[in-house]
């Protein structure tokens, strides 16, 4: 490949990556559309602010209950395979909703079930597609790769997809879930066609649980693994307390409308691809220490611009900062917990990380339409500006020493990273 190709996806991460990289994104077109018409299929049978964020809440929750084993199934089996079956799983359930939606007798109790069984598929196959990529490049282009995937999320989850889930949402309700198992379907069969990967190596069989507890407790005697988690998981509570009413806070308090909604999701995108574009330089020049406090610092900025503002130009205005600092938060995260972490343990730690993600977004969004329900839609922005504000000024320090940590080899124990 030359000219674009080369950039977007460079010939030394390899073939598998290239298809690894085209099923995210067309995975995340289809995500992307159901992001803005979920919410607002739930919004057009409810509106009340806590049945709103169970929607969200629901396809989180799964998290919870099956991302450790997630982790501990990937690393046993081959990973592309297990992929590849939850994306079936996903396409299956979500074509259910749109025949409830033709026959006309789609409620709000259907919609929330298709939520948390989509939402359990969703489990094994993103925490096993994370474990793909280390697999595939070497820990030197774990930071491009982890970028490029992040930019594909960005332009189908976050740009392209929200404006043309609320646009089809306007059309036929079911017109969105239909392209959502069009795009699944078809990351689906690419990623059928990356070469079969190495099943991890195991000194021993296992039962499942022993391999579960093995990765918890690695990742908690992994210091700098474990504050990393444990900041996210903090910090997700008090992001997703508002994010979880987002939909009427667009609608009701700002008047913005079903496209405006949407409009909000893609001005985050398009800061995300601002920051896709420095993310090399800034990389080079700026330490990953740095680059995460000014991350989490202007997230406590963020929260606070949300709950003094009435205006909707405003609100893009701040979600396209937002969209920025999030694209190179997340990037920076993933690189690091990946370094860290060796190839057997990839799908266990990746699934305590992620349980830490989702988990905190559960509790967030149950909070956020509480404290809505009871206050008013701007409360819960007040809420997480505190919360944030408060965690940032406790892990100050801690930051430095995980962005300094050293990876660990295989045949090393995790505290042998921490120096």
């Amino acid at each position: 490949m030359t000219g674009l190709g080369e950039l977007i996806a460079p010939r030394r991460l390899g073939r598998d990556f290239r298809w690894l990289m085209s099923a995210a994104w067309t995975s995340n077109i289809g995500d992307g559309i159901a992001l803005a018409a979920s919410p607002l299929l739930i919004a057009s049978m409810t509106s009340s602010p806590i049945l709103v964020a169970s929607g969200a809440m629901l396809q989180y929750l799964p998290w919870l209950l099956f991302g450790l084993h997630a982790g501990a199934i990937a690393d046993r089996v081959e990973r592309r395979m297990l992929v590849m079956l939850a994306h079936g799983i996903r396409a299956v359930v979500v074509l259910g909703l749109v025949i409830f939606l033709l026959t006309g007798t789609a409620n709000i109790a259907i919609v929330l079930i298709v939520s948390f069984l989509y939402g359990t598929a969703e489990v094994f196959a993103d925490t096993t597609s994370s474990t793909l990529l280390p697999m595939m490049v070497k820990p030197a282009d774990l930071g491009v790769g982890n970028a490029r995937l992040q930019a594909g999320f960005l332009v189908a989850n976050q740009l392209a997809g929200p404006p043309l889930g609320a646009f089809l949402f306007a059309v036929g309700t079911f017109w969105p879930f239909l392209t959502q198992v069009l795009a699944v379907s078809v990351a689906l069969v690419l990623i059928s066609r990356i070469a079969r990967q190495p099943v991890p190596g195991r000194e021993e069989k296992s039962h499942v649980a022993h391999d579960i507890v093995e990765g918890v407790r690695w990742a908690w005697a992994n210091k700098p693994v474990r504050t990393l988690i444990i900041i996210i998981l903090v910090f997700n509570v008090f992001w997703a307390a508002p994010w979880g009413i987002l939909v009427l806070y667009a609608t009701e308090h700002l008047h913005m409308g079903p496209v405006g909604f949407g409009a909000l999701t893609t001005a985050s995108a398009l800061g995300g691809l601002v920051a896709t574009l420095c993310f090399g330089a800034l990389e080079r020049h700026v330490s990953f220490a740095t680059l995460m406090k000014v991350c989490l610092s202007l997230e406590v900025v963020m929260h606070l611009s949300f709950a003094l503002t009435t205006n909707g130009v405003v609100a893009l205005v701040i979600m396209f900062g937002f969209g920025a600092y999030a694209f190179v938060w997340g990037t920076i995260s993933t690189t690091v917990r990946q370094r860290l972490v060796p190839h057997s343990l990839q799908g266990r730690v990746g699934s305590v990380n992620m349980v830490g993600v989702f988990g905190g977004m559960v509790i967030g969004q149950a909070l956020g339409g509480v404290i809505a329900q009871a206050w008013g839609l701007t409360a819960p922005w007040w809420f997480a500006f505190a919360g944030a504000a408060i965690t940032l000024a406790v892990m100050w320090r801690q930051i430095s020493h995980i962005a300094a940590a050293k990876p660990v080899l295989e045949d090393e124990g995790p505290d042998d990273a921490v120096q």
